[in-house]
């Protein structure tokens, strides 16, 4: 169809390509959708190291206090003192490094906000959702030894020492 009408219009025309505007847009777009794709796999790569990371922190923390917690919870403390202990602990370094990022966060918002083609580098929504996204895996990690600590027996605990 497309043939005929340029055929109609100068039949001399040599018609080589032909490509949709969809077609045309997404070739131009090509290699910033890739580096998005390679930015958001790294993050969340990043996001996984850095739970592995807090994890293995307040792993080694609980086990290097398995003597108190097993003194504790022979006085009686409950489970969820024990669980309230060790995410102390974690929350002391979650918030540390929040208080680090965030600013560090809106300074290279800063630097890359040439880059960023229709968004603002200062979004409020998407600050508050990386901060939530970054509070609930630090949270999920710290949550997991804490549990552990919890299930120790206080008799076990103690001969650790």
């Amino acid at each position: 169809r497309l043939h005929q009408a340029m055929a109609s219009v100068d039949p001399n025309l040599p018609v080589i390509s032909i490509h949709t505007l969809k077609d045309t847009m997404s070739a131009q777009f090509r290699r910033q959708r890739l580096i998005a794709q390679l930015a958001s796999f790294f993050g969340i790569l990043s996001l996984l190291l850095a739970s592995i990371g807090l994890y293995g922190v307040t792993a080694w923390n609980a086990g290097r206090r398995a003597g108190e917690i097993g003194v504790r919870m022979a006085l009686g403390a409950g489970r969820a003192d024990v669980i309230a202990l060790v995410l102390r602990g974690a929350l002391v370094l979650i918030m540390a490094g929040f208080l680090l990022g965030l600013p560090l966060a809106v300074a290279a918002g800063r630097f890359l906000g040439a880059q960023l083609y229709g968004m603002s580098p200062y979004n409020p929504v998407i600050l508050l959702s990386a901060v939530a996204a970054l509070g609930f895996s630090a949270f999920v990690a710290a949550l997991i030894p804490a549990v552990r600590a919890s299930l120790a027996a206080p008799l076990d605990a103690l001969r650790t020492e």
